[in-house]
C-alpha cells in the first residue's frame, strides 16, 4: 500500500530540507521512496510543493488531486491551495504562520481570514500549530520545517531514535542540535 505526502509552502521555508529528511528516513526504514519537487517561483517567495510517495513499490513520484495521506504545509494559504489533494480521510499539519503572498503586498488582494476555521468547516482534519514560535524556542526562526516534521512523526510508528539519526545524516552538522530541538519541540506540541 503506496503512502502519500504533499510537502507545501513557499521558497525559502525549508520545504526541500523536509522532504530531503523524510526520504531519507522512509528509506533506511526499508520502504521504496519516490521523491519529486515542484519549484513555482521558489527564488521569489512563490509556492513550493514536495511529493514524497512511500510503500512497498513505488512507480510514480507524483501525487493527484484527492491522493494524499498527508499534507504537510508551511504556511495557512499554501494548505488551502491545496487541500484538494487530500483523500477524503486524509488531515493537514500546518503552521499557522501567514506570509503574504504577491497580490496582497501590493493591496490587490487581502489575506483570507479564518483559514483553518474554512478548512475545517469543508470538512478536513486540521492540526494546527505555531511553528516559527517552537522554532524560535528552539533558537533558529528557520526551524520551523524540523517542527513541522516533529508534528508530522506522529503519523508514524517510528522512535524518536530514528528520527535524530536522519536529522544528523541529512542536516548539516553545525544546525543538527538545534534541528533536533526544534523537532522535538514539535513533537512534544
Amino acid at each position: 500500500m503506496t503512502k502519500n505526502i504533499m510537502i507545501v509552502g513557499v521558497g525559502g521555508q525549508g520545504s526541500v530540507l523536509a522532504s530531503k529528511l523524510l526520504g531519507h528516513l522512509l528509506l533506511t526504514e526499508g520502504y521504496d521512496v519516490k521523491v519529486s519537487e515542484v519549484h513555482g517561483m521558489s527564488q521569489r517567495g512563490g509556492s513550493v510543493v514536495t511529493y514524497v510517495r512511500f510503500g512497498d513499490k513505488v512507480y510514480s513520484p507524483v501525487i493527484d488531486k484527492g491522493e494524499a495521506d498527508v499534507i504537510v504545509s508551511f504556511e495557512l494559504l499554501e494548505a488551502a491551495r491545496y487541500m484538494g489533494f487530500l483523500k477524503p480521510d486524509g488531515k493537514i499539519v500546518v503552521n499557522t504562520q501567514q506570509i503574504d503572498p504577491m497580490p496582497v503586498i501590493t493591496g490587490a488582494a487581502e489575506y483570507p481570514k479564518d483559514l483553518v476555521a474554512k478548512m475545517k468547516a469543508a470538512g478536513v482534519k486540521v492540526d494546527a500549530i505555531d511553528c516559527l514560535t517552537k522554532a524560535q524556542e528552539a533558537g533558529s526562526s528557520k526551524a520551523v520545517n524540523l517542527v513541522l516534521m516533529g508534528r508530522l512523526s506522529h503519523s508514524f510508528d517510528f522512535s524518536e531514535e530514528v528520527w535524530y539519526r536522519a536529522i544528523e545524516a541529512v542536516v548539516p552538522p553545525k544546525f543538527v542540535e538545534i534541528n533536533k530541538k526544534a523537532f522535538s519541540l514539535g513533537r512534544a506540541e
